[in-house]
């Protein structure tokens, strides 16, 4: 591993910004941790409130990334009020731990302590380092174990067997320190590396050498399997994305029973070999590489059997299977404290067609889950080489699931917002009335696919959803709804992106002035290809996916007031809208069975961010009505009752309404979103 400390760019002043400086070393070595893994701290001299000179352990906050923190994110503890309980006989447990360590805060404000705060404590040295090293894991969890580590290590490092985070567990470092006290640092035995220095410096080059030290020993035994970028955004490479295509939607339509999950893919060669291996049903059910790792990725996967995408049931039966054993694993270790969590897997892993599955809440959490378990996999497989992979035992595991400091972890969690988990298909969705939809939706916690014939228009309005709301959480996709084979391909990426499909808004449209005595035949066809056709093979498409989920569905159709409301010199938009629109009841009444609701918007003088009112079409609507072009937002603004320039956002939260469980008891209905016009009212 590459010693990345670059004396030009640490903090010349040392203290709480070189503190900074190495934890983002660390951080930034997805081979060292991952998403909120590992721990840093060190020890100053610092002012207590009475302005009296007290040594302060700097420990890094819970919820902080070593990739990104702070200086804001080290929590300060009086060193002196931590140190004694490294000789108390009498054990805290995690409760009473948590309290201690809070009450030794030098600033009420600061973040909570690490749960490892007491660790560091116990060990006298200023600076200290720990990672969840994959070469280090591998060590720790194979079937030499301790001996494996002596030998690829020497002995520069003390060794710790596993024991559950806490206070005995920090007093055995503290004591292997006092036994070792020449050593670079600890093995924690199926957990990580700790390395300790009179300097930053010095515990960062001991931390650097250490896992060079482990990652040569596993080359020289072929045991070092380097980490594969599975794939960039937006490309998806399957050996049979047939296969997945099918497998996705059933699958995501099972675990999101409780909740609307999305599905995250991966495949690469690495993937492959693993799904692929005659031994996975073995080792990839021995548990996760580290204890940290099963918060996310619970403890083992789940294998897809082989012809599961010809014969569904196959799936269903490995879920159920899965299922059971984790409720089965739940009675045998659960002491009735806590209710048993989601029996679901959060990894599938595909074989015969080389693809992982994970499974979040949202895409954000799915692709950190994919991270991890694209480290584990080589952690597995070195292990393996190196005499068998071997994790912690079940009751180990339960207790790291339902440790009661993680479960009050997750009650901090920001509750889930409107649509989370749901994903959504907007067409037209580059501008205007699209556009805003697009973006609400996101907003309220969807995955949008921004569908729209300009190529470089879908892609803005997915970027900025992306930069407002987390990369992956909208995909920029060039789409004719009238070609029926660009449909087929928009939907079908939608769903290798997330999985599935939840909401539809049927937007794009087009329109075609004139009278009709003066219509061309191919201005007449553009109308009902556009706004008919198109809207059939939107939907169309989508109830296929519904009904391979059978989790329900919405879809929202985005037609006129003209259909209430005709005018004339614009016959071919107001028939193919009325198509539209009978198009939608009869989806009504044949998504009803699947749990699908259909409903349809009459929105009316949409100007802002608009490309249907081109200088052609104004000129013309400004004709009919004898105004100026420049006028007609306003003609159309006074003559609705409500005197209201009616804008897309205003018809983004109707069609928000329709998708949301606010709605849940109707179908079939129409929303006008006009600013009230008596001839459209309904009859």
């Amino acid at each position: 591993m590459k010693n990345r400390w670059d004396p030009s760019s640490a903090p010349v002043e040392g203290g709480l910004p070189l503190l900074v400086y190495v934890t983002r070393l660390l951080g930034a070595e997805e081979n060292l941790v991952l998403h909120g893994g590992g721990n840093t701290s060190a020890k100053f001299t610092e002012a207590d409130l009475r302005g009296r000179s007290v040594r302060v352990l700097r420990i890094k906050g819970s919820g902080w990334d070593l990739k990104t923190i702070e200086a804001a994110g080290f929590a300060p503890c009086r060193q002196e009020d931590l140190e004694p309980l490294l000789d108390q006989t009498e054990e805290l447990d995690d409760a009473g731990m948590v309290d201690y360590v809070a009450a030794t805060l030098l600033d009420p404000k600061a973040p909570r302590p690490s749960i490892e705060t007491l660790l560091h404590a116990f060990v006298p040295q200023d600076w200290i380092l720990h990672s969840h090293s994959d070469a280090i894991l591998t060590l720790t969890n194979s079937a030499g174990r301790e001996s494996t580590v002596r030998e690829a290590l020497g002995d520069d490092v003390a060794i710790v067997g596993y024991r559950r985070p806490g206070h005995r567990l920090s007093q055995d470092v503290g004591q292997a320190y006092r036994s070792h006290p020449n050593s670079w640092g600890v093995v924690l035995m199926n957990h990580g590396l700790v390395t300790w220095g009179a300097t930053a410096q010095e515990a960062y080059d001991r931390h650097i050498a250490l896992v060079t030290r482990a990652e040569e020993y596993l080359q020289q035994r072929s045991a070092f399997i380097p980490v594969e970028q599975t794939r960039a955004d937006g490309e998806l490479h399957f050996p049979s994305l047939n296969a997945m295509r099918a497998l996705a939607p059933r699958l995501r339509g099972l675990l999101s029973r409780r909740e609307h999950m999305v599905l995250h893919l991966e495949a690469s060669e690495l993937i492959g070999r693993f799904t692929d291996d005659p031994e996975v049903e073995s080792y990839s059910q021995q548990g996760t590489a580290t204890p940290d790792h099963l918060l996310f990725t619970k403890r083992v996967p789940l294998l897809i059997p082989r012809g599961a995408s010809e014969n569904p049931q196959l799936l269903a039966d490995a879920l159920e299977r899965y299922t059971e054993r984790y409720a089965a694993e739940y009675q045998q270790s659960a002491t009735g404290e806590f209710d048993m969590l989601d029996p679901h897997p959060r990894v599938i892993l595909a074989g015969g067609v080389g693809c992982m599955v994970t499974v979040g809440r949202n895409v954000k959490e799915a692709r950190r889950i994919a991270d991890i378990y694209r480290h584990t996999m080589p952690i597995i497989l070195g292990a393996e080489h190196l005499g068998g992979y071997r994790s912690l035992a079940p009751a180990d595991a339960h207790h790291a699931e339902y440790w009661p400091l993680e479960l009050y972890k997750r009650t901090l969690a920001p509750k889930p917002v409107e649509l989370e988990g749901h994903i959504a298909l907007v067409t037209g969705a580059g501008s205007g009335i699209g556009k805003a939809i697009a973006l609400r939706l996101a907003q309220a916690g969807a995955h949008v696919s921004c569908c729209d014939l300009d190529a470089t228009a879908a892609r803005l309005t997915a970027a900025e959803i992306n930069q407002r709301h987390g990369t992956g959480r909208a995909l920029g996709i060039t789409c004719d709804v009238g070609d029926e084979s660009q449909v087929i391909a928009a939907v079908d990426r939608t769903v290798l992106e997330w999985g599935g499909l939840d909401i539809v808004i049927s937007n794009a449209g087009v329109i075609v002035a004139g009278e009709i005595a003066d219509l061309t035949l191919a201005n007449w066809e553009r109308a009902f290809r556009v706004n008919a056709t198109g809207h059939f093979l939107v939907c169309r498409e989508a109830l296929k996916v519904f009904r391979e989920q059978g989790l329900g569905g919405s879809i929202v159709l985005n037609c006129s007031k003209n259909v209430p409301l005709p005018g004339g010199g614009f016959g071919a938009y107001s028939a193919s809208k009325a198509a539209e629109t009978q198009l939608g009841r009869i989806l009504a009444i044949e998504g009803a069975p699947l749990g699908v609701r259909v409903n349809m918007l009459h929105p009316d003088g949409i100007f802002a961010g608009s490309q249907l009112w081109n200088a052609e079409i104004r000129q013309q609507r400004a004709e009919a009505y004898g105004v100026a072009p420049e006028e007609l937002p306003e003609f159309y603004r006074q003559r609705n009752l409500l005197r209201v320039g009616v804008t897309p956002e205003d018809v983004a939260e109707a069609a928000l309404f329709f998708v949301s469980p606010r709605s849940r008891a109707t179908t079939g209905g129409v929303l006008t979103v006009d600013g009230g016009l008596p001839g459209a009212f309904s009859r």
